[in-house]
């Protein structure tokens, strides 16, 4: 599918978003192994949570679907998964991968997980060490490094694991995996990633602890929880940038989750220059939740890195648009885990970006993008990479003639609804 996109005159609108993809994907997975009927609202219809629930379904646990976001889960207890007749295919979805190959090492049955070519590409030693340092056999191509994996667990120990990356899916493969070990079992990060995790767990009673950068907890059985999952931040910031890019426009986006571990966005758009507000706050099953108004009156470049990327990561492709509108040069470092992602996002963004005009550089870690020129529109390619076609197309916004992204059929991984989101912005 291609997306043909126009430039973007000023506008004013509140609009609405999907379900968080993170909170989507665990509150199946917990409440697959939770005592009782999770209940999901707003859970998001995307490709990606699909994965996830084929793979729990898979594994014997009964979901209903009562509408396309909204779910009942069925949960068989930690120890009530079947073990699969077939291999478990998590299709584009790493965290549908990372998160199941944690609980799937408690389990004494053999279990396969594989992917689509993406997904084989990327790194799974990073959750396929400490699983067998736990007692989990787990298998895979070149030596373990990538999927297939394939997982036979059961008896697993305890750990004291430090990630050598600042990672929520590896903190979350271990965490899921410590429900089944034999003591309290600890993952310390360098830095601090997302918590969704750790907050639902907490929520479902779990013997969770956290100090500081160290989350620890125990064995011990978990009880279904209603969960209402607030609109994902992460596809809210492709409107909030255009918001921050198309001078004397004002976007709000309701209802979208306010977790501070992936508000840098918030933080970054606002040390450029854009006017931020925040009302009607709440709280959600544990998770923090608002209404997002942000205006744009001329944005200047800034530098992007340390403890602040992990509260970004996935943002980081529609923060280079932010930068190439902005005036003068923006530099983003310690982003090297871009390159493992569904593509290597950091040479994508410089390629495509390069389409429009933009004068950026891919550096080892990041890159350097001097903004504030006149762009023209460009064809670009998704690269199967739905942050990536999503970002080009935002782009398209601030550029003189049509944009037209190729692939564009990817953006359903994450935000299904994206083009018609869009296309309101010109009504």
């Amino acid at each position: 599918m291609n997306l043909m996109v126009n430039p973007l005159q000023p506008v004013t609108r509140t609009l609405s978003i999907p379900g968080d993809k993170s909170i989507s994907h665990r509150s199946v997975i917990l409440g697959a192994i939770a005592n009782g009927i999770t209940s999901i609202d707003n859970f998001l219809p995307g490709q990606d949570c699909w994965s996830t629930v084929r793979c729990i379904r898979q594994l014997g646990v009964e979901i209903t679907e009562l509408a396309p976001n909204r779910l009942q889960v069925h949960g068989c207890s930690l120890d009530g998964l079947k073990e699969p007749d077939d291999y478990l295919d998590v299709g584009n979805s790493g965290t549908t991968m990372r998160l199941l190959a944690g609980v799937l090492a408690g389990q004494e049955f053999l279990s396969i997980l594989t992917g689509d070519h993406t997904i084989r590409r990327r790194p799974m030693a990073r959750i396929a060490e400490p699983l067998r340092q736990m007692g989990a056999q787990v298998w895979g191509r070149g030596n373990g490094r990538f999927a297939p994996l394939a997982i036979k667990g059961g008896h697993l120990r305890a750990i004291d694991y430090l990630t050598p990356v600042a990672s929520a899916q590896i903190k979350s493969a271990v965490l899921l995996a410590g429900l089944y070990g034999q003591g309290v079992t600890s993952v310390t990060e360098p830095a601090l990633s997302r918590d969704h995790t750790e907050k639902m767990l907490a929520a479902f009673g779990a013997n969770i602890k956290i100090e500081g950068l160290t989350t620890s907890i125990g064995p011990g059985p978990l009880t279904a929880q209603p969960i209402t999952v607030p609109g994902d931040i992460s596809s809210a910031a492709f409107f909030l940038v255009a918001g921050a890019i198309v001078p004397g426009s004002c976007l709000t986006i309701s209802k979208v989750g306010l977790n501070p571990t992936r508000t840098g966005i918030l933080d970054v758009l606002r040390e450029m220059g854009a006017d931020i507000t925040i009302t009607n706050q709440s709280l959600t099953s544990g998770e923090p939740m608002g209404d997002i108004t942000v205006s744009g009156h001329g944005l200047k470049g800034v530098s992007i890195g340390g403890s602040l990327i992990p509260r970004l990561i996935d943002e980081i492709p529609v923060l280079a648009v932010a930068a190439a509108a902005a005036e003068g040069t923006t530099i983003i470092r310690d982003a090297t885990e871009l390159k493992v992602k569904e593509s290597n996002r950091l040479q994508a963004i410089a390629t495509e970006l390069r389409r429009f005009g933009v004068s950026i550089d891919e550096t080892e870690d990041g890159l350097i993008i001097k903004g504030g020129r006149n762009y023209e529109g460009a064809v670009c390619e998704s690269y199967h990479d739905h942050r990536i076609a999503m970002a080009c197309a935002l782009m398209g916004l601030v550029a003189n003639g049509p944009t037209i992204v190729h692939g564009a059929e990817c953006i359903d991984i994450s935000f299904p609804g994206f083009e018609s989101t869009l296309a309101s912005l010109y009504e």
